[in-house]
């Protein structure tokens, strides 16, 4: 039996794993995919919004010739803090459920990537899943297709193609640009009235200068309605149109999965998708289960990133040496 498994193997989760190993409490990390998954999920040649000493965790420097790291980099350094900590990993490995029994114990139960079964017990349980693997979408006819995307890697298999980008904010720039330079023919839906106030400051000047330009089409207050198999529909302004897209990246945001959250008992908030917990234990109305990282700030991705929730564990350590 651990003291605690952890359910989560991004920054956020090694973070807490370090923290609790380091108060001397028997652990474990259950990861579906490798360390840091959704890191490893960015685009190719993502650009970090946060320095390198705000992504450090377990008193590790993050030292890097670069003011602001690229994925890459992060992989790098993650693996690294892995490594030095010695950490308890249980990789492409999967939780299925979580059930607690009478006697106030755990049991967790998995599959590997292979099928096969596991489980364990713990005395507490550390959720620190993210928000990555959930798209937000839009629930229209053609979204299916094999051809539209929610996530981006890089712009070269586009070139010299109609592609659309639907959404405004940082993704949505990111992949744009990078479609660009590749080559691609690039219209850009927003169903906002104007740029995103949380687009990256050193980002959106060229973003717009290339929209001036006329290399790249930029469309406000535009709502997708239908994506065909060559072309894609949109109403602005109480018009319709109808534009080329060979390849469509809806870059609408994510969401954590209030499912699983649920499945365990814990309540979640109807409106903000915040689960219930106390921020300064980061425990959650089930005795002993606490949520770690970006999935407490339920549908606000925004409010929690690397450079806070990292600090999450410790929290939760403390409350469970204390």
């Amino acid at each position: 039996m651990y003291d605690v498994c952890i359910i989560g193997g991004g920054p956020c989760g090694l973070a807490a794993a370090i923290a609790v190993k380091e108060r001397g409490l028997s652990y474990v990390v259950i990861e579906k995919g490798n360390i840091v998954d959704s890191i490893y999920r960015y685009p190719t040649h993502q650009t970090f919004f946060s320095t390198s000493e705000k992504l450090e965790i377990g008193n590790m420097p993050f030292v890097n010739e670069e003011r602001k790291p690229r994925r890459i980099h992060a992989l790098t350094y993650y693996r690294e803090v892995a490594k030095r900590k010695a950490l308890n990993l249980h990789t492409f490995e999967k939780v299925e459920e979580v059930r607690k029994d009478d006697q106030n114990i755990f049991h967790i139960t998995s599959v590997t990537e292979k099928g096969n079964s596991r489980s364990y017990e713990a005395k507490a349980v550390i959720v620190a899943t993210g928000y990555y693997d959930h798209p937000n979408y839009m629930d229209i006819p053609g979204e299916a297709q094999s051809h539209v995307f929610h996530y981006f890697k890089e712009g070269h298999p586009y070139y010299d193609k109609d592609v659309v980008v639907i959404g405004g904010k940082n993704s949505s720039i990111d992949t744009a640009l990078e479609l660009q330079k590749a080559g691609a023919r690039v219209t850009v839906l927003y169903r906002g009235s104007d740029y995103s106030p949380s687009v990256k400051p050193w980002v959106l000047p060229e973003f717009v200068s290339h929209v001036k330009a006329g290399n790249i089409a930029m469309h406000f207050e535009a709502n997708v309605t239908e994506i065909g198999l060559e072309d894609l529909q949109y109403e602005q302004h109480g018009s319709m149109h109808t534009i080329p897209a060979q390849f469509v990246f809806a870059m609408t945001g994510y969401h954590p999965d209030h499912s699983f959250l649920q499945q365990m008992g814990i309540h979640i908030d109807r409106k903000t998708g915040r689960p219930e917990h106390n921020p300064e234990t980061m425990e959650t109305n089930i005795e002993n289960i606490f949520i770690c990282g970006v999935i407490a700030a339920g549908n606000n991705a925004n409010e929690i990133f690397i450079e806070n929730g990292r600090f999450h564990g410790e929290r939760i350590a403390q409350k469970l040496t204390t």
